[in-house]
């Protein structure tokens, strides 16, 4: 049985260079201590995934709203919280899929890949929370190279740090 959840982590961001990259290193420290020292059921693919998340959120806080932007991660029953703040109102909205548009699929990418999405408007700017299953079906990818068949239960070392 898994100890309780490890301490949740807030990350403050202002912009600067390399602070996505710091946020995805950050990610991968707090899955890989809930792994090793909560004994949490947590896969590379889910800190693949996470790390995935959090970048595409931060990158558009970054893009869209002025001022600083806060990341807020926790565990909650099984799953990976990600809360990002900023102070711009406006609520995110996916468009459509179009095969010819270059960029601007971050918001697509992320409803893909998790499993619960909510945007709401706080007093100052807006909360967008992405919620991520810290363990992956035993079957999904079962037999199927390139849907998660054959790769590491676990991985070792921390992300890179390129932007």
């Amino acid at each position: 049985m898994p100890e309780a959840a490890p301490a949740d982590v807030s990350i403050a961001l202002d912009g600067a260079d390399g602070c996505i990259a710091d946020a995805r290193n950050q990610v991968w420290q707090f899955l890989t201590r809930a792994r090793a020292e909560h004994g949490l059921p947590v896969t590379a693919r889910t800190i693949d995934l996470a790390q995935l998340v959090v970048s595409e959120l931060v990158t558009n806080a970054l893009k869209y709203a002025p001022g600083p932007v806060l990341v807020h991660l926790s565990v909650v029953d099984g799953m990976l919280e990600t809360e990002v703040w900023d102070t711009d109102p406006t609520l995110p909205l996916a468009r459509a899929a179009d095969a010819g548009r270059v960029g601007q699929h971050g918001l697509e990418i992320v409803l893909a890949v998790v499993q619960g999405f909510e945007a709401r408007r706080e007093p100052v700017g807006k909360r967008v929370i992405a919620r991520l299953a810290l363990s992956d079906d035993p079957l999904l990818g079962f037999g199927r190279p390139g849907r998660g068949g054959g790769r590491p239960a676990v991985r070792d070392e921390p992300p890179t740090t390129d932007g």
